[in-house]
C-alpha cells in the first residue's frame, strides 16, 4: 500500500511538472512571436529552450533513474531564465531601442519559471 502511494506521488509530480511547462510554453510562445525580426536568434534560443524543457519532462516521466535528467532540466530552466532576463534588459538594447519583452510579461513569465523551479527542486529532493 505504501509503495503504491510513493509511485502515485511520482506520477503526479511528473505530470504536474509537464503540465506547468506546457502552461509556460503557452504563455511564452505568443510573447516571443511578438519579438522584432532583429531578435530572431534570441527568439529561436528561447523557443528551443522551452521545447527542450518539455522534452526533458517527458523523459523524467518515463525513465527509471531520473537524477541526471532532472539536473539537465534544472540547467535548461536556468538558461531560459537568463534569456528571458536578457530580452527585457534595457542595458542590452541601449537607449534608442526598446527591449522586446515588457517588464509585465517578464514578471508573469518569471513567476511561471519560479513555480517550475520549485517543482524541480522538490522532485530532486525526492529522488535523492
Amino acid at each position: 500500500m505504501e509503495a503504491e502511494k510513493l509511485n502515485y506521488g511520482k506520477e503526479t509530480a511528473s505530470f504536474i511538472l509537464k503540465e506547468k511547462i506546457a502552461d509556460m510554453i503557452a504563455y511564452g510562445k505568443p510573447a516571443v512571436d511578438n519579438f522584432p525580426r532583429r531578435e530572431k536568434q534570441t527568439t529561436d534560443e528561447i523557443r528551443a529552450s522551452m521545447l527542450k524543457m518539455y522534452r526533458l519532462a517527458i523523459e523524467i516521466e518515463k525513465k527509471y533513474y531520473k537524477k541526471t535528467t532532472l539536473q539537465e532540466l534544472d540547467i535548461e530552466l536556468d538558461v531560459l531564465r537568463h534569456f528571458i532576463r536578457l530580452a527585457k534588459d534595457k542595458r542590452y538594447y541601449g537607449q534608442n531601442i526598446a527591449p522586446p519583452l515588457s517588464f509585465k510579461k517578464y514578471e508573469n513569465w518569471s513567476k511561471l519559471l519560479n513555480e517550475i523551479g520549485r517543482i524541480i527542486g522538490g522532485y530532486m529532493k525526492h529522488v535523492k
